[in-house]
């Protein structure tokens, strides 16, 4: 309802939505031009403002650091105390008679002549060493007393080739067998170790020594013009000009002057928007609800793209398609793409490659509008889900193939991204469900699995009172083809007709259609006990509904169909048989209130017209056209249907669609002839 009130709280949300939404976004300077490799210049001359550097690419990067850390020795630390300990533990064991008796001066001095030239030269872990020999470097660097020798990796032993060393190159003179009962390999020990710390300090500062840049642009530089081709040069100089003015964050009067800027560009993207609810979306503008759900949605899409630029993850993986999923369902497809592309919009003056984002969002969120036009079914949202993924796939390969040309500079891995955006998509059954509870919305797919008539509800109807249910049957189908002539929901009124009369399965023998016989029980009661039973039906038909948690948009027609109107049979009964008493009205009123939306205004017309429909003795054109002008015109004269929006005009319009439904529910058949049997003679 359209109140002052209604207005201001309107206003206030759209200022604080955009002032929430430019507080969150980042504070860098925008660059203004877009451009590809391989492609013309679409502006005019572009000089450089002031000196920037030409930065080299993240692959430039990269190949010049896997080529420092590929040709990288490490370093490795020599422990030159081992030789001496060995040493002098050989000549102990030697002089201590330790060594077999035929182990003599010669053998020794042999012995630690080759420990000291092995040790010299490094022997390292077996494993380690086969690592080194593995790897790219064919020398190491070892620190000795902190001095740095660099000794090829052929230079190597471990103590196993250590040992067989000292054999092979024992001299004639000596004995081998001797030689080996000296237990030579208790002098070998490993006194090379890989110098962690020192080999990461080193490259950590030769990759620090790689300049980021290729050479500078000049203030005053000409970069390029109109209609140039962007070659690889000018690109390397239109992206470092785009990375320096973009990481310039200024002073906090320059920030204060970019959020400045963000604030009116939000604001006058979000008043567009309020400008088209305002035209055609009046139950959203000026219902609280509906607006504090719809700016909650753009809040939340604008937030999380926020929150994944500012960690550096992929923009993509953000199932943006799920806010027109979600709107769809609870609104109407019109408001579902305006709303998806709002939030596009403003997402855009943040993302990166912004063209590219928004070709591909706005596409998938005309796909969903045109998949999800008639939302009847949950596995509809399956099928668009995996349209979208399609969308995506195929949207990004064509923009790549424009922009770059070339097959193999497409970005594969956005292929991942599209998949888990997927992935994502596939949990709008479960967070439409989760909606539905938190703001008490009805979506369509709930309509639908509501008016299946072997619902509980339904089914106990159809048992229980089975001329109730055939007469509930009847008015849903008036209700809707009505509704659907004057633009209301139709799948909302269908089942809200349907469920509208279930407070008679209560006391279901008091209710015409539901009488078998020819005893009526309201003979033996009063006219105001009557119209009380009658009356109460739509008491106990709310709460039938609320113990089986229909929707509030569902008992809204239980509570209304009658409105405040009167039970005219006893009410003017008791006026005929009493026409000197005063009339009690409160007995013979039912509680309301009075519809307030086309489509219970609908129901309460379709559910007169039908029900007195059956008292009638003949039907033909104008017996019909009488029926419906005198049950409709008097709920108006009455003021039963003030508060819906309906104009003259719909009226109209549902009265003559309620006449042509009932000719059809009411033609005459024809008779079939009797078959003649001809007499035998």
């Amino acid at each position: 309802m359209k109140s002052k009130k209604n207005i201001i709280f309107a206003a206030v949300s759209f200022v604080v939505t955009a002032m929430l939404i430019a507080y969150f976004f980042p504070r860098e300077a925008k660059f203004r031009y877009q451009f590809y490799e391989g492609k013309p210049w679409q502006y005019d001359l572009l000089t450089a403002d002031d000196d920037f550097p030409i930065y080299k690419t993240d692959d430039e990067l990269k190949t010049e650091r896997d080529s420092v850390r590929f040709h990288f020795m490490p370093y490795y630390q020599m422990d030159t105390e081992i030789l001496p300990t060995q040493i002098s533990k050989l000549q102990h064991d030697f002089q201590t008679s330790v060594l077999p008796k035929q182990v003599n001066q010669h053998y020794i001095r042999y012995i630690e002549s080759r420990l000291t030239n092995i040790y010299s030269k490094g022997i390292v872990p077996a494993v380690m060493l086969d690592s080194i020999r593995k790897g790219n470097s064919r020398r190491i660097n070892v620190l000795i007393n902190n001095m740095s020798e660099i000794k090829p990796v052929t230079d190597l032993y471990s103590t196993r080739t250590a040992y067989e060393a000292i054999l092979d190159g024992t001299p004639r003179s000596l004995d081998e067998t001797v030689l080996k009962s000296c237990n030579i390999d208790h002098y070998l020990v490993e006194n090379i170790a890989f110098d962690a710390n020192a080999s990461e300090k080193l490259l950590n500062e030769m990759l620090q020594k790689i300049s980021t840049s290729t050479g500078i642009v000049q203030a005053g530089e000409r970069i390029v013009d109109r209609g140039e081709v962007v070659n690889s040069q000018i690109y390397s100089k239109l992206r470092s000009m785009k990375i320096v003015h973009e990481s310039k964050s200024g002073s906090s009067r320059q920030r204060g002057i970019i959020w400045l800027g963000q604030l009116i560009l939000i604001m006058g993207i979000l008043t567009c928007y309020a400008m088209y609810l305002a035209v055609f979306c009046h139950d959203i503008l000026y219902n609280r609800r509906n607006l504090s759900f719809i700016l909650l949605c753009i809040v939340t899409f604008c937030l999380l793209s926020e929150i994944f630029l500012k960690y550096n993850i992929n923009l993509y993986i953000i199932p943006f398609a799920i806010l027109p999923i979600v709107v769809r369902t609870f609104f109407d497809s019109q408001t579902a793409l305006f709303t998806h592309l709002i939030t596009v919009l403003l997402v855009s003056l943040i993302a990166p490659f912004s063209h590219e984002f928004l070709i591909l969002q706005s596409i998938a969120g005309i796909i969903v509008i045109f998949n999800l036009n008639e939302l009847s079914q949950r596995s509809q949202l399956i099928r668009c889900s995996f349209l979208i993924f399609i969308s995506y796939v195929l949207v990004y390969l064509s923009l790549s193939l424009y922009q770059e040309g070339d097959i193999n500079k497409i970005n594969w891995t956005m292929m991942l991204y599209f998949g888990i955006n997927f992935i994502l998509l596939m949990f709008s059954y479960l967070l439409i469900y989760m909606l539905e509870k938190a703001f008490g919305y009805t979506s369509s797919i709930t309509l639908v699995e509501l008016s299946n008539i072997n619902a509980p509800l339904l089914k106990k109807l159809s048992e229980t009172c089975p001329g109730t249910f055939q007469h509930s049957m009847q008015v849903s189908i008036l209700a809707f083809e009505a509704g659907a002539m004057v633009g209301a929901n139709t799948q909302l009124i269908r089942t809200g007709a349907l469920y509208h009369d279930i407070g008679k399965m209560i006391n279901p023998a008091f209710f015409t259609e539901n009488q078998k016989g020819i005893v009526n029980p309201h003979d033996k009661l009063s006219f105001e006990e009557s119209a009380q039973i009658i009356i109460s039906h739509v008491d106990e038909g709310v709460k039938m509904a609320e113990k089986a948690s229909l929707p509030n948009a569902i008992i809204d027609f239980i509570r209304t169909h009658h409105g405040t109107g009167k039970t005219k049979y006893f009410y003017n009964s008791f006026k005929n048989a009493f026409p000197d008493q005063p009339v009690n009205d409160a007995a013979f009123t039912y509680p309301g209130p009075n519809p307030f939306t086309k489509e219970t205004g609908i129901l309460m017309m379709a559910d007169a017209v039908e029900a007195t429909s059956r008292s009638l003795t003949e039907y033909n054109d104008k017996t019909i056209k009488d029926l419906v002008n005198r049950i409709i015109d008097a709920q108006i004269s009455d003021g039963l249907l003030q508060n819906t929006p309906l104009t003259f005009k719909d009226i109209a319009t549902i009265k003559d669609t309620f006449m042509d439904k009932l000719k059809t529910m009411y033609h005459t058949r024809i008779n079939y002839p009797e078959l003649k049997t001809s007499e035998l003679k």
